[in-house]
């Protein structure tokens, strides 16, 4: 690792953007000034959801994560800090971007909210159809 105190990195997905910072450490991961499990509940899905890049290289126990998230719902936020751990893996050690990216860890998910149209209840739903 480099001299530098630690490797960051921004992760977004849907309307959240998690700025994320790997201090050398034990494991430990800090959303919001509070621990993931308490920030997110103790929810398994997004447990395993944060670790994922971790636990892909092996880095579980090398790397304290501090995370300032704002925006979006619980899934986005997940999502976002997933992406930017990967990205700030990246900046660590540049060795691990095929695996990161082969795992689909690298690439922003666009999918986002459809805007709902004119005349339609929601995005695609119609009023229903009369006859008479």
């Amino acid at each position: 690792m480099s001299e530098q105190a630690y490797h960051w990195a921004t992760g977004r997905r849907k309307s959240a953007i998690a700025r994320v910072r790997l201090y050398p450490g034990n494991g430990q991961i800090t959303v919001n000034g509070k621990s993931a499990r308490e920030y997110f509940g103790g929810r398994a899905a997004h447990q395993m959801n944060l670790t994922e890049a971790l636990r892909l290289v092996g880095a579980t126990d090398r790397f304290d994560v501090t995370v300032r998230v704002v925006g979006g719902g619980v899934s986005g936020q997940v999502g976002a800090i997933r992406h930017g751990i990967a990205r700030a893996l990246i900046t660590v050690d540049e060795e691990l971007r095929p695996a990161l990216k082969r795992a689909k860890l690298l690439t922003r998910d666009a999918r986002v909210k459809e805007r709902k149209k004119v005349g339609l209840k929601r995005a695609r739903k119609a009023p229903q159809y009369t006859k008479r």
